[in-house]
């Protein structure tokens, strides 16, 4: 099986790079299933209903999010209603929507997907050791192919996980940081691992967002509005191949795929 992980999408340009290239991908390469992190789709924070719908159309099979998921007031009722999407599961008890799912296509084994957020340098949360153990014996009840998205600020609590993980799931990739790097490896248990899969969207920037404005804060110390950039799109992500029959990966490939004037015509 092969699975593809679309990196954060950020803004009005990352849905584009993910409308157009999506479909091209799962022709030209063959892929099986979707994952992307949508959790900066709506004006580069949150998610609205609309938004969604847009990329779920586009051909994504599951979306994950993150810290900035409750930055739209709509997202709630979004939680409430639609199956794909999940939250990280390290929440506490009561909050709305869902840690993991499991999703199946077509004739293909069903796929699980585990939403997990980091603690150092982020906002309060519980264990996401501990909820990944939770979540991960519930999962290998219904399938034997899981992925992992771990939202995290730090290279050293993403790697962590990924170790922690060996051998359980097919595959650990981290979000969050919006730079892809250059670590794709398959551990000695069969996960797949990526530190960051980079961000969906305009790379001419800093990480999605103009850079006059966060210059300005950086050098005066006052608040700015970090509105979406909006030139040179890349879609980024990873494509895994994933053992139906174990569950361990075969091979990990990062993905970088630039939106050109040329490859919209």
């Amino acid at each position: 099986m092969l699975l593809l992980f679309i990196g954060d999408i950020v803004g009005k340009p990352g849905r584009k790079a993910v409308r157009y290239f999506l479909p091209r991908l799962r022709q030209s390469r063959g892929i099986d299933f979707v994952v992307a992190n949508g959790e900066n789709m709506a004006g580069g924070s949150g998610i609205t209903p609309a938004t969604a719908s847009e990329v779920f159309e586009a051909g994504v099979d599951v979306m994950t999010s993150g810290d900035h998921l409750w930055d739209q007031r709509e997202v709630e009722s979004l939680l409430h209603s639609e199956s794909r999407l999940v939250r990280p599961y390290n929440y506490p008890e009561g909050t709305p929507g869902q840690g993991f799912v499991v999703r199946q296509k077509d004739n293909l084994p069903p796929v699980g997907v585990l939403n997990l957020q980091g603690q150092t340098f982020m906002k309060p949360i519980e264990n996401p050791f501990f909820a990944a153990n939770e979540a991960v014996e519930e999962l290998v009840k219904e399938t034997s192919i899981i992925f992992v998205d771990i939202h995290a600020e730090t290279t050293s609590e993403k790697i962590a996980m990924g170790r922690f993980l060996d051998g359980r799931v097919s595959a650990v990739v981290g979000t969050h940081t919006h730079v892809q790097t250059a670590d794709e490896q398959i551990f000695p248990g069969g996960t797949a691992f990526l530190c960051d899969a980079g961000f969906t969207g305009p790379q001419e920037s800093i990480l999605g967002r103009e850079i006059e404005p966060i210059l300005r804060r950086f050098m005066t110390y006052r608040p700015q509005r970090f509105g979406v950039a909006t030139e040179r799109v890349t879609l980024n992500g990873v494509l895994i191949d994933i053992d139906t029959a174990t569950g361990k990966a075969r091979s990990i490939e990062r993905i970088s795929e630039l939106l050109t004037e040329k490859t919209e015509e």
